[in-house]
Order: structure tokens, then C-alpha cells, then sequence
């Protein structure tokens, strides 16, 4: 059931919202753990047992990492620990491209027995809630965290319905206090509704129609497209995945709030960034900081010279786009950033002069979204033939006979790529001014920003009754 869907907004939402609201405090986070559990079994059925699973299973190895409190076998078991939460992942993910790789190679050497072909399954959100179970145990290793007492509130970290399918990615840590300590309060709940509206906005009046045609054109065959519909369908699939996951992580910030959750930001307009490296810093930020905390530092970070930095770099970025999809042209994605940032890394011993700081800003923020854009083709296209053959469309100016731009640019897309442009950049700090004027009014200014969310959440509702296109594409991962 994904946020957008008539039946989570009219009926799953108020009856999990009524529930948690008029639930005694002791009982809170068992009516939580429920209602997370009943929302992934309305998507994923018989799978919740899966998810049932791995929340006893990190409960025992959590306290048994903890028991053993610095002796000797406390990392070998963590060790166990971490790789049997990457198995099962590793078998639902990746299971289909092992096999495709292994009968590449094996069919030139003339080994011709044939492998079976293996249809797994993708559970939903397996990706986050696995990396979230890893965090929990490396944290309780290194003692940040100790380890729960309670199985519910292990479950409720797992499995909490906001971020549960598609992030941001939680830490116990971050949430621990509200698991021990939990409250429901009027003020965040309405901040709450506030987010959630925004988010909403985001996904159904920006995302889904650029989305639209992002799909219409790398839906048709590369060589009838000239350089202009390439580039067109890449500015639009730029602005859709970014609303899409974005508006979904408000959302889920907003849910959160309204059950007494605080969930980590996890965008802050990356499309700004003048670099890169920067980019990755506002982009995704709980992923990004993930492997940050638990592959690269781990691995030795950039304390053991440039040649090793930029191998760890590459390892994690390589991880970075086999999580998304187990795919080559997920991979090939996960280079293409990975080699950007150590570029990056080798440029900025050049000492710019300050007078060129100015000057330069504007060809960085360029020079950023085009190689992002650029990495949008290889994470889009079907396959890794596809990203190619999408690229050289890209840069064949010899093509007239194929399709502009021109043909797919309609009113509606303007104003979604134009108003789309206006929302990526940072405009909460530049309207500072009018929305602190708007509370000095008092009631007055209240009721003014309420009548906007009002009408913002009425032309969501009209779409979401009214429409047809509504993929997450975050939900695959």
C-alpha cells in the first residue's frame, strides 16, 4: 500500500492513526508494531514472516553481541550476525544476476550445463529494513547503543510503517529515546500534517507528470530520438526521482511526527551542490551516510593515503548502486559518481584563487547536473545496453529524422518543469522573511498558510480520485 493510494489515505491512515491516539501509553508501541505489520502484509502477504523473522533474530543476536561485552568472540558473532542479515538479502536481490553472471562466463569456456532459472521474489523495502538491522547490531558492538530488553520496540524500530518500505534509512539510536519514552504531542502531530501535505504535493503535481513523460520517452527505441528528447526525458526523470523520493521522505517525516516520530532529513536540495561530493552530502543523506559510518570509515576512510582512499571510495559507491537494483547499469551508475568524487578529490589540491570562487559557481552547479543527469540515464534505462544506447542518442546531432523535443513538450510539462526547477532549489530559507511575518500575525497568518496546505491537499485528493499513474520508485529497492 503505498502513501498516495485511496485506501492507505481514507482508510489504513485514520483507523492507524485513531488506534494510536486513543491507545493507553502501555500498550502504544504493541498497537504500532500491529498496524506496521498489517500495512507490509497488505502489500507483501505471506513475506511479513520474513520481516517477523528478522526482527527475532537481530532481538537474540543483539543481546548475544552485548553478553559478550569485549571478549574475543564478541566480533566473530557479529561477524555471523551481519552476514546473516546480508544472505538473506544477497538471495532475494541478487539471486537472478549471480546466475546470469556465472552462465556469461561460463558458456565462452564451453561449460554448457545449463543453471536453472530462479524467480525470486523482491520483498519490499528488504534493502532498508536489512541495513537498519545491521546498523542496530554494529552499534550495540561498539557499544553506542545498548540492546534492547523489549522485542516490540525492536519491531517497531524495524518495521515502523513511515519509513518502513522505502526509508530514510532510521538508526536505534535516533529513535531510541521515543521507543522508551513515548509521547504523543498536538504541535508536532500538526507539523506533521504540514510535511505530509508538502510531500504529497511533491509526489502526485511534480513528480507523477514529469515521470509521465520521462517514461514516454526512454519508453521509445533510442535511435528514433534526437539529442533534444534524450535530454528532455533526462531533465524530467532529474526532477521526478527527485520529487518522488524526496516528497516520499516528507511524507514519511510527517507520519512520523503524528505518531510521535522525529525521522532524520533526508534531502536538503542537492540539486544546489556545486560538486559531486557535495551532491552526495544532500542527496539521500541517510544511505549516503550509512556507508559512510559502516563501510568507509571501517574500511580506513582517507586516513591511509590517496590510492587507498580512492579504492574504498569506488568499494562504496560499487555497493551503492548494487543496493539499488541488481543490475550492471546500476553498477556502472555507482562508478560513474564513485570515479566523479575521487576526480574531485585529486582537483581540489589545486588551490583556487578566492577572485575565481564567484566566477566559478555558476559552471560547478552545471558541471554537477550534468554528470548527475548523466548517472539518471544508466540508473533509468532497462539495462546496461539501453543506458548506452540512450547516451549515444544523447550526443548523435547527425539524427534528423527522429523525434525533438519539441514533440513531447505540452502546457502541463512546462509549468511542472518550470514551478519543478523553482521547488529544487532552497526556498524555505528565502521565504524565512514572509513566513515570520505570517506568525507575528498571529491567527491571522495561521489561517492564511492552513488555506494553502488546504489547497494544496485538495488538488492531491482530486488527482489521487482522478488518476492512473502513481509508481514509487523507490519502492523497488
Amino acid at each position: 500500500m503505498v502513501f498516495t493510494s485511496p485506501v492507505f489515505l481514507f482508510l489504513f491512515l485514520p483507523a492507524a492513526l485513531a488506534a494510536v491516539w486513543l491507545s493507553p501509553r502501555q500498550v502504544r508501541l504493541t498497537v504500532l508494531l500491529l498496524a506496521s505489520l498489517f500495512f507490509y502484509t497488505w502489500g507483501e502477504k505471506g513475506y511479513v514472516f520474513l520481516i517477523a523473522f528478522s526482527i527475532l533474530l537481530n532481538y537474540a543476536l543483539g543481546r548475544w553481541i552485548e553478553s559478550l561485552d569485549g571478549r574475543p568472540g564478541q566480533r566473530r558473532v557479529l561477524i555471523v550476525a551481519v552476514a546473516l542479515n546480508l544472505a538473506t538479502l544477497l538471495f532475494f536481490k541478487y539471486t537472478p544476476l549471480l546466475l546470469d553472471t556465472a552462465r556469461s562466463i561460463l558458456h565462452p569456456i564451453g561449460l554448457t550445463f545449463t543453471l536453472p532459472n530462479v524467480s525470486v521474489h523482491l520483498p519490499i523495502g528488504i534493502s532498508f529494513f536489512t541495513f537498519e538491522a545491521i546498523s542496530y547490531l554494529v552499534d550495540v558492538r561498539r557499544g553506542t547503543i545498548p540492546a534492547t530488553r523489549s522485542p516490540i520496540k525492536l519491531g517497531v524500530f524495524l518495521t515502523l510503517f513511515p519509513h518502513l518500505v522505502a526509508g530514510p534509512i532510521v538508526r536505534y539510536g535516533d529513535i531510541s529515546r521515543s521507543l522508551d519514552h513515548h509521547t504523543l504531542d498536538v504541535a508536532q502531530a500538526a507539523r506533521g500534517v504540514r510535511r505530509f501535505i508538502i510531500g504529497l504535493s511533491k509526489k502526485l503535481l511534480l513528480a507523477n507528470p514529469a515521470g509521465r513523460t520521462a517514461d514516454l520517452i526512454f519508453g521509445q527505441d533510442p535511435s528514433l530520438l534526437q539529442p533534444s528528447a534524450v535530454w528532455l526525458g533526462a531533465v524530467c526523470y532529474t526532477l521526478q526521482i527527485y520529487f518522488d523520493f524526496s516528497g516520499y521522505s516528507d511524507m514519511a517525516i510527517g507520519l512520523g511526527r503524528m505518531i510521535g516520530f522525529e525521522l532524520s532529513e533526508n534531502f536538503h536540495y542537492p540539486y544546489v551542490a556545486s560538486s559531486v561530493t557535495e551532491f552526495w552530502r544532500r542527496w539521500h543523506i541517510s544511505l549516503s551516510s550509512w556507508f559512510r559510518d559502516y563501510v568507509y570509515i571501517p574500511l580506513g576512510g582517507n586516513r591511509r593515503g590517496p590510492l587507498r582512499t580512492a579504492l574504498n571510495l569506488l568499494t562504496v559507491f560499487s555497493l551503492c548502486g548494487l543496493w539499488h537494483g541488481a543490475s550492471w547499469s546500476f553498477l556502472i551508475w555507482g562508478w560513474h559518481h564513485g570515479l566523479f568524487l575521487i576526480l574531485e578529490r585529486w582537483f581540489r589540491r589545486w588551490n583556487v584563487p578566492t577572485q575565481w570562487e564567484l566566477i566559478l559557481a555558476w559552471p560547478r552547479r552545471l558541471y554537477m547536473i550534468v554528470v548527475v543527469m548523466i548517472g539518471w540515464i544508466f540508473f533509468r534505462a532497462d539495462n546496461l545496453s539501453h543506458a548506452l544506447a540512450l547516451l549515444r542518442a544523447a550526443v548523435d546531432f547527425r539524427n534528423p529524422a527522429g523525434h525533438p523535443a519539441t514533440d513531447y513538450v505540452q502546457l502541463e510539462l512546462a509549468i511542472v518543469l518550470g514551478v519543478g526547477w523553482i521547488a529544487a532549489m532552497p526556498l524555505a530559507p528565502m521565504t524565512k522573511p514572509w513566513r515570520d511575518r505570517l506568525e507575528r500575525m498571529g491567527g491571522l497568518g495561521r489561517t492564511v498558510e492552513w488555506l494553502l496546505l488546504l489547497a494544496l491537499a485538495s488538488l492531491c485528493l482530486i488527482t489521487v480520485v482522478g488518476g492512473t499513474y502513481d509508481p514509487f520508485i523507490y519502492f523497488r529497492f
